[in-house]
């Protein structure tokens, strides 16, 4: 590449001969990521804003009409993120972008938008087909619209990455990514098509659209453990150079970003719905309060309270989660798999924080309540403690040096991404045992996290620092011993 043409892709532009200017496509994905991660967050709302009637009790409630919206949640949030991975996986390839590029990329967002109102139709109607139908022909469009920016993509080869370009195996590559793309929408395609004819087999391949890139993987390890290596694949050494980039995992910064949106969406959300059911119609504050708007909020009280602490749990779970990066140098497949289940119980928080603001007031369905905003807590906690686990297991590839084993920061990490799952668990027990003081409980947690958060690091110092001592202790009694013992005669250590 020459001086000038290197100086233009650096800034974002790349000639083309007889054609408008290209760009990079950084933005483009800057926006495409922040949009799924979106769309993937909103789909809580219809689940979040499901109507309780007072006198209904929230255990039968959660049986009849959230259970089920929370499975089709879980799993339309992990087709959302699949189809996310497969969009990363696209732009690996197409490097520039020009303005038809751009505009089908924009017919491919303008259809994940819409999701949301399928996956509502979903959730409010599972049993009809209708719904299932069109969130799986979207699915199908999107995927669609991804094989022919491909397409477009190779028919201009100035396009591509670099190592493509200079391949004369193009089509090795166009193969190989249109694999990536269209699994996904090949499934959806079954799914549509057996949503009029047998539902549940619907959402057993909707489900394998989740789980079918990790099953696939987990059948090429299993035959090159059984066979060995393919003959094939050594012959094409360079080829699967790229290709192999394109299967590993994504990068941290990606999963990052991604992360990131999700968690500023959700705590977005929740100020929606303080401004949504929280503000006093006017009349009312006139006739009921005599004109006295301070006196007619003080009645949402516990719906502040509880926008405030579920606002706090997300804020802290997100500075665990940025802690946890901190420290990580690569990301797994397995570590993205977990940091993906993490954020579909993040994404549960504005169903904890609706549930605790509805029956905040003293009813039967207030321990309920708070024991679904644990165990959301609980599970949006946990999977970041297991991506921090299974980044221990090959911490050499995965960790920076002071969060492994024996650093200086991996007791710190431990307590830190230990703290959430102990008290929410801690928390959840409480309010079955003393069950009268489960809305005491709940809130006292929530104002007690992060003043722990702050004395964490202290509270790990004096503990450390007293193991050591108490080890130095136990070595110096030992060596006392032995000194003693080296000190005696024979015929005395006998006797």
């Amino acid at each position: 590449m020459s001086a000038p043409r290197a100086e233009e892709r650096g800034r974002g532009l790349e000639p083309e001969p007889g054609s408008c200017s290209t760009q990079t496509s950084h933005r483009l994905l800057a926006y495409s990521d922040a949009l799924l991660s979106i769309i993937a967050t909103v789909m809580i709302l219809p689940v979040a804003h499901t109507k309780i009637h007072p006198d209904q009790k929230l255990g039968e409630s959660v049986q009849q009409l959230l259970l089920a919206k929370i499975a089709v949640y879980l799993m339309t949030f992990l087709i959302v993120t699949v189809a996310w991975a497969a969009h990363v996986r696209l732009f690996q390839v197409i490097e520039l972008i020009d303005d038809v590029l751009a505009l089908l990329n924009l017919a491919c967002m303008m259809i994940i938008t819409f999701l949301p109102y399928t996956f509502s139709l979903m959730a409010s109607f599972p049993e009809v087909p209708f719904g299932i139908f069109l969130f799986s022909v979207c699915a199908v469009v999107i995927g669609l619209i991804q094989a022919v920016i491909v397409a477009y993509g190779f028919y201009h080869p100035h396009l591509l990455n670099q190592q493509i370009q200079e391949s004369e195996n193009q089509n090795f590559y166009k193969r190989h990514i249109l694999k990536i793309i269209l699994r996904g929408p090949v499934l959806c395609f079954l799914a549509a098509i057996f949503s009029f004819f047998f539902i549940p087999l619907s959402y057993v391949l909707l489900g394998l659209v989740i789980i079918f890139p990790h099953l696939t993987r987990f059948i090429k390890w299993c035959k090159t453990k059984i066979v060995g290596q393919r003959d094939e694949e050594e012959e094409h050494h360079s080829l699967e150079t790229f290709t192999f980039y394109l299967s590993e995992p994504l990068s941290k910064e990606r999963v990052e970003a991604f992360s990131d949106g999700v968690y500023a969406i959700v705590a977005t959300l929740l100020i929606l719905d303080i401004c949504e059911d929280n503000v006093p119609d006017p009349r009312e504050v006139e006739e009921k309060f005599h004109g006295s708007l301070l006196e007619a909020l003080s009645e949402y009280g516990p719906n502040y309270l509880a926008y405030f602490g579920s606002f706090v749990t997300i804020g802290l779970l997100w500075f665990v989660h940025h802690s946890l990066f901190l420290y990580v140098t690569k990301a797994t497949r397995l570590m993205g798999l977990l940091n993906i289940l993490s954020l579909a119980f993040i994404g549960g928080l504005p169903l904890a924080y609706q549930l605790t603001s509805e029956f905040a007031e003293k009813s039967h369905n207030e321990i309920e309540a708070i024991q679904v905003s644990c165990v959301i807590t609980f599970f949006a906690s946990i999977f970041q403690f297991a991506i921090w686990t299974t980044a221990l297991l090959n911490e050499r590839e995965t960790l920076h040096p002071f969060a492994r084993y024996g650093g200086k920061e991996h007791a710190f990490m431990f307590a830190k991404l230990a703290l959430y799952p102990c008290v929410s668990l801690g928390t959840f027990f409480l309010t079955c045992l003393l069950s009268e003081f489960s809305t005491a409980i709940f809130h006292l947690m929530q104002i007690v996290i992060p003043f722990a958060f702050l004395a964490l690091r202290i509270f790990v110092r004096i503990s450390l620092t007293v193991v050591k001592t108490m080890m130095s202790l136990s070595r110096r009694k030992v060596v006392l011993l032995e000194e003693e013992e080296a000190c005696l005669s024979p015929t005395e250590t006998l006797s």
